[in-house]
């Protein structure tokens, strides 16, 4: 009888503990997360953000547009929104810095209605004092939004939960695939952009995490173009024509999804192991390894495999609808 009773009162405690977890899980429910990106140029930021679109595990609070004509950056992003339905999305545009990048896909932009974006940087800022804790910042752009955060209110800032960053390199630079000799690391774009930026982010003791050169090397071949492509649906179509732009102007029919990594390992960390490291950024805009305590977890190799299986299962299950069969209004271009 005394057995059965101790049975009866395990059976009881196990039962509790998993209504707790359940109730947990149902409090915290998604993650927070803000997207900073300098969509428009190359193409890896489309993608990034239709990862993001198609995982239900995640509450996208904003979609920020950093560096160069951030307020045509933001039609882009708020044109794209429109297409799969997910207008109630918040956009906001940045502080404007000079670029002689190209913005590949400024025409597709242009056919959305332009309009006054609000400030980037307050609006950044607010959602991590109504959410405090909560929020992930992944930033696939340039740092100068990042720095704008830090120089407005650093303490805000340090409220983040966490910062994701496609950026850096640490030994393996461009074009370096890990089939031969490597020529060392290289001054990679986003922290090259803004130096300032970036050497004030990585002292900022806000949890970072880095996704550089040596494991976001992606190469989206034909084969997987075609099956994503291939489906006709809002987000597919919008990737496509997005696609046509970018190859249009680069003459490159090969995308490399650097910015799509920093996503994916926020969504699942498992696609990309990472190294507590101590990073110290200089002057040039190398991402050093140094002696001291950690200051960022670095992802230094990946499983292109792995991750393209994960990425492709995603943007062919999401479930995305544009909000009227009558497409977006777009305006007439000359």
């Amino acid at each position: 009888m005394k057995s059965r009773v101790s049975l009866l009162l395990l059976i009881a405690l196990l039962c509790c503990c998993r209504q707790e977890v359940v109730a947990q899980q149902a409090v915290s429910g998604p993650q927070k997360v803000i997207l900073d990106t300098d969509i428009g140029d190359d193409i890896d930021d489309a993608f990034a953000l239709g990862l993001l679109l198609s995982s239900p595990d995640v509450q996208v609070l904003g979609v920020t547009t950093a560096y160069g004509d951030t307020d045509l950056r933001a039609r882009l992003v708020e044109r794209y929104l429109c297409e799969v339905g997910r207008s109630n999305i918040p956009v906001a545009a940045g502080p404007k810095v000079p670029t002689k990048a190209p913005f590949t896909q400024a025409r597709w932009a242009k056919r959305f209605p332009d309009q006054k974006w609000p400030d980037a940087i307050g609006f950044t800022l607010n959602e991590i004092r109504k959410y405090p804790g909560q929020i992930t910042l992944i930033s696939i752009a340039p740092l100068s939004n990042v720095g704008a955060l830090i120089d407005r209110d650093p303490a805000t800032f340090r409220k983040l939960k966490r910062v994701v960053i496609m950026g850096g390199s640490i030994r393996r630079g461009y074009g370096d695939l890990g089939y031969g000799p490597a020529h060392g690391p290289d001054p990679e774009y986003n922290i090259l952009m803004d130096i300032p930026a970036a050497q004030k982010l990585f002292t900022s003791g806000v949890p970072l995490y880095v996704m550089p050169l040596d494991s976001t090397q992606l190469k989206l071949d034909e084969t997987r173009r075609n099956v994503i492509f291939s489906q006709s649906k809002p987000l597919t179509d919008t990737l496509a024509l997005l696609y046509h732009d970018w190859t249009a102007s680069t003459l490159n029919p090969t995308p490399t999804l650097f910015d799509a990594m920093a996503v994916g390992y926020a969504l699942q960390p498992s696609l990309c192991p990472t190294t507590p490291m101590h990073i110290v950024v200089d002057n040039y805009g190398f991402t050093r390894q140094e002696p001291g305590a950690a200051n960022a977890q670095v992802c230094l190799d990946s499983n292109s495999a792995k991750f393209f299986d994960f990425y492709i299962n995603r943007i062919l299950n999401e479930n995305l609808q544009p909000v009227s069969d009558q497409g977006c209004k777009e305006t007439v271009l000359p």
